[in-house]
């Protein structure tokens, strides 16, 4: 059983509402304009991608002073943490490419790892004005203009699954040879962890994820996606794991069900 430092529920509240936030502070970056730069490792970087962060980790660190942040810009400005079996992991603005592109498919992320396993998620989809949160062990929920409302994956249709995949990876042959053989209905492709939320609310089956991510990409939709009843594991069946010394995951699946 996990021990957390603060009660999950609060833990969830807080991480929602500057997720929730966050997305605001998105939006208003998009609507007046913002020019685009890149990184040292050459990933794009944007004011958003800051702000966003720096409200992220004011939120954290003044609710939960107990709990060490690990956020991508920080840690690609060169600041490393300290962190113990309990941790936040938070990308700001996951898919910068897609929202310096104009187009809708970026999220903001929040998650928490206990003993290597990500145990609560908050994620925001600022241009569709979507939340989600969740706590292992409990449920998942969406929140939009509708209101609240829990989210489940499916089970796969008869007629195949419907897959989703990277826009930054579409050509990538792996891809092609990984699903020769499987029952396919659909094929899309859409950038950031959106792919992560649409499997939990049953809106896709499978994500395969055959090209590299960080852990700040994965922790928040993973612990969404397992609340949800799907699961989030390596190629040879074994759980996605935090904590790693570079932060880097290696590839991974994203399942409604075991038999996908």
């Amino acid at each position: 059983m996990t021990i957390l430092p603060y009660p999950a529920r609060d833990l969830l509240e807080v991480a929602t509402r500057l997720a929730d936030e966050a997305a605001g502070i998105i939006r208003a970056v998009r609507a007046r304009g913002f020019t685009t730069q890149s990184k040292q490792d050459a990933s794009p970087v944007t004011e958003a991608d800051e702000a966003a962060e720096r409200h992220i980790l004011t939120g954290l660190r003044a609710a939960f002073p107990l709990i060490p942040v690990v956020a991508e810009e920080e840690v690609a400005a060169g600041v490393r943490t300290a962190v113990g079996s309990c941790f936040w992991l938070v990308d700001p603005l996951d898919g910068t490419r897609e929202f310096a592109a104009g187009r809708d498919d970026f999220t903001v992320n929040i998650g928490l790892v206990s003993d290597g396993t990500p145990v609560l998620g908050a994620m925001a989809l600022p241009a569709y004005h979507q939340l989600y949160g969740a706590i292992a062990g409990q449920d998942a929920w969406r929140r939009d203009a509708a209101g609240q409302t829990p989210i489940h994956v499916r089970q796969p249709p008869p007629e195949g699954l419907s897959v989703l995949a990277s826009r930054h990876y579409a050509d990538d042959p792996r891809l092609a040879t990984w699903l020769a053989g499987r029952p396919v209905a659909s094929l899309g492709n859409i950038g950031s962890a959106a792919k992560f939320v649409r499997v939990a609310e049953g809106a896709a089956d499978l994500y395969p994820r055959l090209g590299p991510t960080m852990e700040w990409d994965t922790a928040a939709p993973q612990a969404i996606v397992e609340a949800a009843g799907g699961m989030v594991v390596l190629t040879d069946g074994t759980p996605l794991r935090y904590g790693k010394t570079d932060w880097r995951n290696p590839p991974f699946l994203c399942s409604a069900r075991p038999s996908a």
